[in-house]
This record gives structure tokens, sequence and C-alpha cells, in this order.
């Protein structure tokens, strides 16, 4: 998809595509690392896969964004959602949402290097954190 394409997709069909990408991504990583029993796949999915660690990370990365990535997170953090979070506070969830969009943006422009890049910086965040 065409960067200009992607950019007028609304925020809820980029979270949608980035939920699923980041989470793709997260289980491969698991299994990478020798992980193969389902319920402690899900355990520790659960871990990078929440709105508090998205909120993290993205809120860690924001120095390291490109000016336009930092447009387009605030507009995504921005946007007027219809739905709740269940387990998360409104703007947590805001934070969560526009990294999820985030993904998806760069999962759907074909920008694998960055993509690659994100999900690094994301276990590195996520797993600094279990350490603490």
């Amino acid at each position: 998809m065409e960067e200009k394409q992607a950019r007028v997709l609304n925020t809820d069909a980029l979270a949608y595509m980035g939920d699923a990408v980041y989470e793709m991504m997260v289980r491969r990583e698991l299994l990478n690392r020798g992980i193969s029993r389902s319920d402690r796949l899900h355990r520790m999915a659960t871990g990078y896969v929440n709105a508090e660690a998205q909120a993290r990370i993205i809120r860690s990365l924001q120095p390291e964004l490109t000016e336009k990535e930092q447009e387009l997170i605030r507009r995504w953090r921005n946007h007027k959602y219809h739905s709740k979070a269940r387990h998360a506070d409104p703007m947590t969830y805001k934070w969560a949402t526009a990294f999820e969009a985030w993904i998806g943006y760069l999962y759907l422009t074909g920008d694998l290097q960055r993509l690659d890049w994100a999900f690094a910086e994301s276990l590195r965040i996520i797993d600094h954190k279990k350490e603490d």
C-alpha cells in the first residue's frame, strides 16, 4: 500500500492491522526463544501485548521517532474513540492504540526495516522492565 493511502486510513483500521502484526511478531519471538507450552506462551505474550506495555513502548520511543512519525502518533493518539478500554485508563488506551496504528502503518506501507527496528526496541523496553 502506498504511504498516501495508509495515511488516510482511519486510526481504528490501522490499529486493527497493527494489533494483529504485533501479536504475530511477539508469538514468533516467543517460539524462537524455545517456549512451546501454550499456557506459558499465552502468559508471556500478554506481557508484551497489553495496553500498558504498548503505551510504555511508544512513550519511550517518542524521542527516536521521525518528525513525521511523531505527527502521526499525535494524530492517532488524539483520535476520538468509539470503544472503551476494558483493562486500561483512557490515556493509556490512547497511547496503546497509537502504537498499534504505527505498527499497522509500518506494515501496510512496507517499511519492514523500520518495523523490525520498532519490534526489537519494543522487546528491549518490555524485557528491561521485567528485569526491574
